[in-house]
């Protein structure tokens, strides 16, 4: 346990952010997830994909801009998730 005042704020701050962390890294594997699965299934991937190709763009976006991932990983994932749509919808 913190023996300081500023120890137990910091302590207290780090949970706050671990728990705001862990809700948007959720996000960003559900939406990665749903992409990948439809892709796979392959049920009218035109309307579908790109619609949540969009979304995933989104949160993989927002993710980077709090920080919570890194950029480069965010504009990884997002090329990924793109070629996999660009291929299944050609």
């Amino acid at each position: 346990m913190a023996t300081h005042k500023s120890a137990a704020k910091r302590a207290k701050q780090n949970e706050v952010k671990y728990i705001r962390n862990k809700t948007v890294r959720t996000k960003v594997k559900n939406v990665t997830k749903k992409i990948r699965l439809e892709a796979e299934a392959g049920n009218n991937p035109s309307k579908n994909l790109a619609k949540n190709l969009d979304l995933a763009k989104s949160v993989l976006d927002k993710a980077a801009k709090k920080g919570v991932i890194h950029k480069r990983s965010a504009a990884r994932k997002i090329s990924r998730l793109s070629k996999l749509v660009n291929s299944k919808s050609v």
